[in-house]
């Protein structure tokens, strides 16, 4: 089982900057960067409820379960 992250995806869309996103979050870049890389393993719900406030996207937009 494998959980893929598509915030990059999302960030794309909405063609907001990584620098930008982390700035309106409060997080670091190397965070996101672990985030977006799908290297993290877990997130907080509030970081997950800011990302989706500033992306205006669903929870189901940046995350995906994918049989392996």
């Amino acid at each position: 089982m494998a959980i893929v992250v598509n915030l990059d995806v999302m960030m794309a869309k909405r063609k907001m900057s990584s620098a930008k996103l982390c700035e309106r979050i409060g997080i670091t870049p190397a965070n996101l960067s672990i985030l977006k890389t799908g290297k993290a393993r877990a997130i907080r719900f509030s970081t997950l409820e800011s990302i989706c406030k500033e992306l205006d996207c669903q929870p189901g937009d940046i995350l995906q379960y994918v049989e392996d």
